[in-house]
Parts: C-alpha cells; sequence; structure tokens
C-alpha cells in the first residue's frame, strides 16, 4: 500500500503493541484501520502523523487501511478539500485499500439507527434552543438537569424525526439527543446530539437530506459498517470514547471497534488548527492553502520538503500517550537529512557583487566539473565555466574583516569552489562610498581548487560567471505564527515571514529545472524550483538553512 518510509528499524509502540496483542490471541484475523478526515479544509503536518501510523499499522501487519471522508457537515466541506487530501496521501507514498469510503455513504443507515435508539426509549427529539441547551447542561463541577422535552413519548419522537427528515423544519428547531445521563462527571455523556437539522446542499447527497448525523454518532457506526478493528484517534477524543462505545452497544451492529487515543503532533511556532489556517488563507495573511509558510502538506511540499523527510520524522517522534511540543529544528533536521543525499549542488550568489580577476585575459573561459552530489557518486558531474569576470556574494566580502574571518578581505586569500584560488587587489566604490567591484587576481597554479605549495587557505567560497550566470528570484521563508492564533488574524505579525530577494544570480544548470526539483544551493541552503516560475523567471523557495543547530544540541546532550 505505500513506498518503504525509512531504512531504520520498524518502529515500536503501545498501539502496535495492542495491534499485535490481537492478531496474535486471534481476536482478529486481520488488522483494519482508517483515517478519516473532514474535507473542511487542507491537511496539514499533524495529519501526516495520524496518516503514517495508520497506513504504517497496515502495512506492517499487512492489513486494510481505509480512507474514509467523514461529509456530515456540508456547509463547510468543498470537492477542492476531497481532491487535495487524497493527492496529500499519495504524495507521502501511502495508497487507501480498494475504494475511497464516504460517511454519507451510511446515511440512510445512520438514520434506521437513530430510529431504533428512539424505539429503545435511548433517543429523543430536543425542542430546547441552542442558549437553553447549554444552560441545561450545567458545568465540569456542577451537574446538568434533564430537559423538559426529554419524556416525550416514543410515538411522537418518531413522529418529529420523520418531519425533521422530511424539511418540515427550520435550522435550529429541534435536535436529536440521546438519552444518558444529564449528571455524568463527563460532559459529553450528557446526552449528547446525534442530529441536527441544517438546510444544505450536500456535494454527494445533493438536496436529499436536510438533517446530519453529528461526528461522535455517525464515527463509531462508520467504523463498525466498515469492520474496523482499531479506530485510532488523537486525545482529546478520549473523552469520546464512553459515547463511542455507547452508540455501538445500544444499536443493532455486529463489529464493535476498539478507540485507541495518542498524543497529537504539536510543533512550536506553528498552527495546528484547519480553522484557524483557513483564517489565515481567507484574510489574505498568506497567499493559498499551499503557501510554503503554511504548515500544510501542500504548503511544505512547495516549499521543497520530501515524503521519505516527513515518514522519518514522524517515526522519529513515535506515539506516546502524552502531549508535548516539539522543536521546529527537530522536523528540519530530518528535512535537511534527506535533502542532503538527495539535492544536487548548484552555486548561486543572493546578492551579487561583481569581481574582475586582472590576469585572466578578455574572453578568458575555464570549463570545470563540478560533482552534483558528492554524497552520492552515481549523480554524476556539470560543467561550469569560469569566466573574467565573475559575482560572489556580497556577503562573503569584508572591507574590514573581523576575526575568525575566513572569507574574502584585504590580506585574506580565498577558494574559489572548483577553480582557483583568488587574492584582492583593489576595492572600486561609486561617488557615494559604496563598494561596486572588486579587482583581483587568481593563482594559476591552484587551478581546479588544488594547493600547489601547501599553503592553507580556510574559506571556499561560491561564484557565478558574469557571462553565464541566470538571474533568480528567491523566497526566504519563515514560520513566525504564534502557537494560538486570534480570530480573524488580525493581531498575527507575520512581517518577517517572507523575504523576496530579486537579482539573485545562479549558475546556467537551474534554467533546465523541473518545478518542485530540489537543490542545494552551495553554502546557503536547501532550495526548491516554486511553480510560479515561467520561461526566463524563474522562482525558488528556501526548503531549509544549512545551519543545523538541532542536531548539534542532540550530540552535545547525548
Amino acid at each position: 500500500m505505500s513506498t518503504d518510509t525509512t531504512t531504520a528499524e520498524k518502529p515500536k509502540d503501545f498501539i502496535r503493541e495492542i495491534v499485535e496483542h490481537d492478531l496474535q490471541t486471534g481476536k482478529h484475523q486481520q488488522v483494519v484501520v482508517r483515517f478519516p478526515p473532514e474535507p473542511n479544509g487542507y491537511l496539514h503536518i499533524g495529519h501526516a502523523k495520524s496518516i503514517c501510523l495508520n497506513f504504517g499499522i497496515a502495512d506492517e501487519f499487512k492489513g486494510r487501511c481505509h480512507l474514509r471522508f467523514d461529509d456530515t457537515n456540508p456547509a463547510k466541506e468543498e470537492q477542492e478539500y476531497v481532491d487535495s487530501i487524497q493527492a496529500d496521501i499519495q504524495w507521502l507514498g501511502f495508497q487507501w485499500t480498494d475504494q475511497v469510503y464516504y460517511a454519507s455513504d451510511y446515511y440512510e443507515q445512520f438514520y434506521g439507527y437513530a430510529v431504533e435508539l428512539i424505539k429503545k426509549g435511548l433517543a429523543y427529539v430536543e425542542s430546547l434552543s441552542p442558549d437553553e441547551v447549554r444552560q441545561y447542561r450545567g458545568t465540569p463541577t456542577e451537574a446538568g438537569k434533564n430537559s423538559p422535552f426529554r419524556d416525550r413519548s416514543v410515538e411522537e419522537n418518531l413522529d418529529l424525526f420523520a418531519k425533521m427528515r422530511a424539511g418540515e423544519f427550520p435550522d435550529g428547531t429541534h435536535i436529536v439527543r440521546a438519552k444518558i445521563d444529564m449528571a455524568s462527571p463527563n460532559l459529553t455523556m450528557r446526552d449528547p446530539a446525534l442530529y441536527r437539522i441544517k438546510h444544505a446542499h450536500h456535494q454527494r447527497t445533493g438536496d436529499a437530506w436536510c438533517i446530519y448525523p453529528m461526528y461522535d454518532y455517525a464515527h463509531p457506526i462508520s467504523d463498525a459498517i466498515e469492520g474496523i478493528t482499531h479506530s485510532i484517534c488523537t486525545l482529546e477524543f478520549e473523552d469520546h470514547r464512553p459515547l463511542y462505545d455507547w452508540v455501538l452497544d445500544n444499536i443493532t451492529i455486529p463489529s464493535h471497534p476498539r478507540q485507541i487515543e495518542f498524543a497529537r503532533l504539536n510543533i512550536e511556532n506553528t498552527v495546528m488548527s484547519k480553522r484557524k489556517l483557513l483564517s489565515l488563507v481567507t484574510t489574505g495573511t498568506v497567499s493559498g492553502w499551499d503557501d510554503p509558510r503554511m504548515p500544510t502538506i501542500a504548503g511544505i511540499r512547495r516549499r521543497g520538503y520530501t515524503p521519505t523527510a516527513i515518514r522519518n520524522f514522524c517515526q522519529a517522534i513515535g506515539v506516546t500517550k502524552a502531549n508535548g511540543v516539539l522543536e521546529f529544528g527537530q522536523l528540519e533536521y530530518y528535512v535537511r537529512q534527506d535533502l542532503n543525499l538527495t539535492s544536487r549542488r548548484v552555486m548561486a550568489v543572493l546578492k551579487p557583487l561583481k569581481v574582475v580577476i586582472e590576469n585572466l585575459p578578455e574572453g578568458h573561459e575555464d570549463v570545470f566539473q563540478a560533482d552534483n552530489n558528492p554524497e552520492d557518486a552515481s549523480a554524476g558531474t556539470r560543467p561550469v565555466v569560469f569566466t573574467r569576470e565573475i559575482y560572489i556574494d556580497r556577503d562573503d566580502f569584508a572591507e574590514v574583516a573581523p576575526k575568525k574571518w575566513f572569507r574574502l578581505a584585504p590580506g585574506i586569500e580565498v577558494r574559489l569552489k572548483h577553480a582557483y584560488y583568488l587574492k584582492l587587489s583593489e576595492i572600486i566604490k561609486d561617488a557615494d562610498g559604496n563598494i561596486t567591484e572588486l579587482r583581483c587576481t587568481v593563482d594559476p597554479e591552484s587551478r581546479g581548487g588544488g594547493t600547489p605549495d601547501g599553503r592553507v587557505i580556510k574559506g571556499t567560497l561560491q561564484w557565478v560567471s558574469a557571462k553565464h550566470a541566470i538571474p533568480t528570484e528567491v523566497r526566504l521563508y519563515d514560520y513566525n505564527f504564534p502557537m494560538a492564533v486570534p480570530e480573524g488574524t488580525a493581531a498575527v505579525d507575520n512581517s518577517g515571514s517572507l523575504e523576496v530577494l530579486t537579482g539573485c544570480l545562479a549558475e546556467p544548470s537551474l534554467g533546465e529545472a523541473q518545478v518542485g526539483e530540489r537543490f542545494q544551493f552551495m553554502r546557503i541552503g536547501y532550495f526548491c524550483k516554486d511553480k510560479d516560475s515561467s520561461g526566463t523567471h524563474l522562482v525558488f523557495n528556501r526548503s531549509a538553512t544549512l545551519k543545523d543547530t538541532w542536531a548539534k544540541l542532540e550530540k552535545k546532550q547525548s
């Protein structure tokens, strides 16, 4: 069902131990799990953890994993979200079993089971207003009180429920509630809602229904209908487990899956709420669901992250019962680790500074063979052309060098990657005192980057030929959203989350790059060609920097 997710040992956790035990004891002959997203937004990296867990378990135990859309709220659902979710799962390297399932496939069965609960005296039609329902519910420290409509007769409840289905009442007039215990210490069990009236067009069922089941009612029944063995969800549903079991215990259905909860993924400075991410999109705070600043799977894919990196990250953080917040650097470590192995090296300068090499003649050209990836010998080499006029990065020159400066400066010789040793001769400035050009010389004996006399050169710079370099736009992204984004996002300062650099220069091989192709800009970071590129207008997004403080910290602590 999936590609190989990692070369590391297969993971072990408490959920896998439960699954393994159930198979060994014969409780189940085959494990069947599911990934049940709501099609009300794009998936984010938190969902990737659940995807890897569910599809991974199915793979490891030779079972099945269903993709089932919980499409029970038509007012917020769109086909765009359905399509994006399927694309994201496949990009991560997984494939669902046989077909795509939908909760809407079971609407008639949901209705029938609600009728069964009413006939058993275990559900009733509530006619209190939403505000009154909240007042009657009580608080965590005070018991709720019974609704005056709780003791309606079975016949009256059935009649009202049928009229709800027939569309005879406006939204909010009635709901169907389970009759459990208004004094329960678990607020979820205080006569929870099972059905509500919602006159909204459904993308799959059209206008056939105007009543829709609540998630806590539809979900366990969907699981049971599909023969799910282990219903794996995040910790916020732990208090809902008694209701999950109550629904299945009180209807005539042959299957009873086991709900198991695990800790959701939280990453510092990263929004993990589809509702808040939607607000960022609708308010124009970001350019769309796939904005590379977004933690959506579409966003990180456009940013240049790889599916292997995400799978390895999800495996490494493991599955636990305790919530926590991970450092963002922990994610970037796995992104950087994979990109280091797979990305072709190229040279680019983000802030070009012209260098004229005085001891080379006009029209001089040298061709050097550069490794495409020193981590992968099979990646081969590419030609890079060296000319009399080149560009280096302005940040690689200092007129007055600070301590431990190993880049170009008066009296400090550097190595040009793949080419020559370079030494400064003269600094050219304009009338305002700005540096516009450097005059330098190269050591002919150092051709190809060798050390002709054994002298130590500590600095190595990337460069591009002034004649052959191609212009590029580089976008430097950052995550600077707070963990809790206020409603409307008016208070969110994302002014530093995107820096656009124009006038950058790169070696000409980048002109042939495909959208989505990833590179290491030597000494700068990892970059990915963006979909906004067109013709000669090349746009590259920074995927990650070369610096890895998290890995260094881990090594130091160990």
